[in-house]
C-alpha cells in the first residue's frame, strides 16, 4: 500500500503537491468521504462541529454542503491525511489525527484544526504531518 493512490476508503497521494492539489480541488463531497473512510464519521463530525454522523454522511452524499469554515478546515485535515498516506496505513493515520503530538505541544491534531484559527491550525499540522512523514 505504500505510495498507492487513493483507494476507496482510504486517502493516499502522489506527493504533498499533490495532497495540496487534491484538497482544494476535489469536490467538498468527495473530500469528506475520503475523510470519512480514514478518520471514520466521528472524527469528521468532531472537525466540522456537528454532533450527529448524518450529517456527515449527507456531506459525502452531497446532500448538503458544510459551511465555508467548516469545508475550509475539512480541506485542510484532508491534506495531512492525504501526505500522511503516502507512506502510512489508514490506521496509522487515524491515531495521528487523534493521538497527543509533541510538534503541537502535546495536543491532538484533530483538536488543534478544531479549536484554533485556522490561519494557526493549518501550517502548524502541515508541518506535524510532514515531519511525522519524514520519519518514516
Amino acid at each position: 500500500m505504500r505510495g498507492s493512490p487513493y483507494v476507496h476508503g482510504s486517502v493516499r497521494a502522489r506527493g504533498s503537491p499533490g495532497a495540496h492539489h487534491e484538497a482544494v480541488s476535489l469536490p467538498v463531497a468527495e473530500v469528506v468521504s475520503r475523510l470519512q473512510g480514514v478518520l471514520g464519521a466521528t472524527v469528521v463530525a468532531y472537525l466540522g462541529e456537528v454532533r450527529d454522523t448524518r450529517t456527515v454522511a449527507q456531506w459525502a452524499a452531497g446532500d448538503r454542503d458544510p459551511s465555508d469554515a467548516v469545508t475550509s478546515r475539512l480541506r485542510m485535515a484532508y491534506q495531512a491525511a492525504a501526505l500522511l498516506g503516502e507512506r502510512d496505513s489508514s490506521g496509522v493515520v487515524q491515531a495521528w489525527f487523534e493521538g497527543m503530538n509533541p510538534q503541537l505541544d502535546d495536543v491532538a491534531p484533530a483538536r488543534v484544526l478544531r479549536e484554533q484559527p485556522l490561519e494557526q491550525a493549518g501550517p502548524a499540522v502541515i508541518a506535524a504531518a510532514r515531519a511525522f512523514a519524514a520519519q518514516g
